[in-house]
């Protein structure tokens, strides 16, 4: 039986979604990344509509959480670090 596939992450556009999937891909996990028909087709990058799921299979979802753990701290650091905007 194939493993069950679930959404470890929703990005809030199609850049971050490339930018995850080829994290997570490096580090050999598949990975599928789905958008709304709508947000796909339009080519929409923000609110409900801009926001896509990164899909793994299910043995690979602890490790790709973790990864992307890992990544948004990373990210929060070189930003400031307190992750909050002005």
């Amino acid at each position: 039986m194939p493993d069950e596939l679930v959404c470890v992450h929703v990005a809030s556009g199609q850049v971050e979604a490339n930018l995850i999937k080829s994290l997570l891909e490096a580090e050999g996990i598949p990975v599928m990344v789905a958008q709304e028909g709508a947000g796909a087709a339009y080519g929409l990058t923000v609110g409900v509509l801009g926001e896509a799921e990164i899909i793994v299979p299910e043995k690979f979802a602890a490790e790709a959480r973790e990864l992307l753990e890992e990544w948004t701290r990373g990210e929060e650091e070189e930003s400031g670090g307190d992750g909050q905007t002005e």
